[in-house]
C-alpha cells in the first residue's frame, strides 16, 4: 500500500528509514567515543593547572574584630600582633547607650576602639583564647571579639603579605 506522503510502499519506506537510523546511531556513537576521551583529558589538565596555581591558598584568612575601651586599645593591638598579624586598623568609636543607662549599669566610659586585624585561620583559636584571658584578668579590660571570614583577596602579593607568608612573596618576585 503506498504511503500518501511519499508515494512509496510501506516496505520500501521502512527499510530505507531503518538503514539511515542505524547509520545515524553509528555516527553519533562514534562522535561520542571520540569526544569523551578529549573531555576527560581537558578536565584532568584543568585540575593539574589548578593544583599548580593554588600552592598558597591553604591558609585561609579571617577578619578579627575586637571592640575594647579606648585606653586599652594599644595593649590589645600589641597582643594581637604577636599572632603574626601584618595588618591592623584601629577606629575610634562611642557606645550607643544613653548616659543614664551607663550610670545605672556602673559603666563610666562609653569611648571605645574598634580594632580590625587580618589573621590566619589556624591562629584564630589561640588569639581568641589569649584575648579572652586578657578580658578576664585585666582591670577594665572587657570587650568583644569575633571573626568574619574573607572569601577572596586580589593578588598573590597582597595575600602573601596579609597571611605573613614570606615564601609566597619571594616566589612571586623571582618570576
Amino acid at each position: 500500500m503506498p504511503n500518501r506522503f511519499t508515494n512509496k510502499n510501506d516496505n520500501e519506506n521502512n527499510t530505507s528509514s531503518k538503514i539511515t537510523r542505524k547509520e545515524k546511531l553509528n555516527k553519533i556513537q562514534e562522535n561520542i567515543k571520540l569526544k569523551t576521551p578529549q573531555k576527560a583529558k581537558t578536565v584532568s589538565k584543568a585540575k593539574n593547572a589548578n593544583n599548580k596555581t593554588n600552592k598558597v591558598s591553604q591558609n585561609k584568612l579571617k577578619l578579627l574584630i575586637t571592640i575594647v575601651n579606648r585606653n586599652k586599645a594599644e595593649f590589645y593591638l600589641d597582643l594581637i600582633q604577636s599572632f603574626e598579624v601584618n595588618m591592623q586598623t584601629a577606629i575610634l568609636g562611642n557606645g550607643m547607650a544613653p548616659q543614664s543607662m551607663l550610670e545605672l549599669l556602673g559603666l563610666a566610659h562609653n569611648e571605645k576602639s574598634v580594632i580590625f586585624s587580618i589573621i590566619q585561620e589556624n591562629k584564630i583559636s589561640d588569639a581568641l583564647a589569649a584575648i579572652e584571658e586578657k578580658f578576664n584578668t585585666i582591670k577594665d579590660g572587657k570587650g568583644i571579639a569575633f571573626t568574619v571570614p574573607l572569601t577572596s583577596v586580589i593578588g598573590t602579593l597582597i595575600y602573601g603579605f596579609l597571611s605573613n607568608n614570606k615564601m609566597a612573596v619571594k616566589e612571586d618576585k623571582t618570576k
